[in-house]
């Protein structure tokens, strides 16, 4: 099976575990975007100093970067990793959007803004003539196409995103969707292609956040922390996991959002962990990681690394969940 890991974004520089990770047998290499760290840099630099493996963004937001600006910077990332690139994106959280780049968030909506910029993307980046293109929130007449082949991948969760995904995209990342019900997400996206008359595979590389710990507890909990982060700060996120989990969602979400925390970690029930998340010792984690990797429309999960986790335990899930270790 394919395995992915998303490089954890805590570290200083990721290029020394990105090396590392190729030799363990990873396939592929993502590297989120938030604040404090361009994964554009980062990448650039591990493309230098890996070989094989593949790299992509998980993700970068539609909002910060304008279609020609993602276009050029796939190009750029695809030449120097000698093709090995993959674009990823969506629309992050409204916190992220509206209270770090100051930008509208409903301008006119998250969805809307996420179909134009990957269609307009890959017009850039697509063919070799001139690109014109008229829509609610872009309007460019005139520039060369690059001529580039980049596969877009859509973090999308709601019916409305994961149409873009349908209609648009290359693959899909999934996140917070619960792993029992993804089967089920996907088939509407292939309803959707069929409908638009779209004949291609779909990538599916959800994020599986994993822990790994001699203490089965210990691993659990950073799982837990990891959903009440996501929970709490997305309502898309909030919405995903209230499908199989409502009152559960309702409950984590709520106390986040109130400032407590550990309340909020506390209210990540167990089924909620096993359904999110692989967390347990090392044989634990890569059964649970493995009848993950299993479900139909899956291709390539991705192993991640919450970002509360210590140390001790990135090193450890990296380690005992790489494809070496099977």
């Amino acid at each position: 099976m394919q395995t992915d890991l998303l490089l954890p974004q805590s570290r200083e520089s990721n290029t020394d575990l990105a090396v590392r990770a190729e030799k363990l047998g990873y396939d592929g290499l993502w590297l989120g975007e938030l604040w404090g760290s361009s994964s554009v840099v980062e990448l650039t630099d591990i493309a230098n100093h890996t070989d094989t493996v593949d790299i992509g963004t998980a993700i970068v937001n539609v909002f910060s970067r304008t279609p020609a600006v993602l276009a050029m910077t796939a190009a750029s990332l695809a030449r120097v990793s000698d093709g090995r690139f993959r674009l990823g994106v969506g629309t992050s959280t409204r916190k992220a959007v509206e209270d770090l780049h100051g930008m509208e968030w409903n301008d006119p909506n998250p969805v809307r803004r996420a179909h134009e910029t990957i269609e307009l993307t890959k017009a850039f980046l697509e063919g070799d003539g001139r690109v014109e293109y008229e829509g609610e929130i872009f309007d460019v007449r005139d520039f060369q196409s690059l001529n580039v082949d980049v596969p877009i991948y859509h973090a999308a969760l709601g019916k409305a995103n994961r149409r873009v995904v349908a209609r648009l995209c290359d693959g899909w990342i999934p996140h917070n969707i619960p792993f029992p019900d993804l089967d089920d997400e996907f088939e509407y996206i292939v309803e959707q292609m069929d409908e638009a008359g779209r004949d291609v595979t779909i990538d599916v590389a959800p994020y599986v956040p994993a822990a790994v710990s001699d203490d089965p507890d210990e691993a659990r909990d950073t799982v837990r922390g990891h959903v009440a982060y996501y929970v709490g700060n997305g309502r898309g996120y909030e919405q995903a996991v209230a499908q199989r989990f409502p009152e559960g969602a309702t409950a984590v979400a709520e106390a986040w959002r109130d400032g407590d925390r550990a309340a909020a970690a506390g209210n990540v029930t167990h089924e909620m962990v096993d359904a999110l998340g692989v967390a347990g010792t090392p044989e634990q984690a890569r059964e649970q990681f493995q009848d993950i990797a299993q479900i139909d429309c899956i291709s390539r999960p991705m192993v991640t690394i919450p970002s509360n986790a210590d140390d001790r335990i990135v090193e450890r899930t990296i380690g005992e969940l790489a494809p070496s270790r099977y």
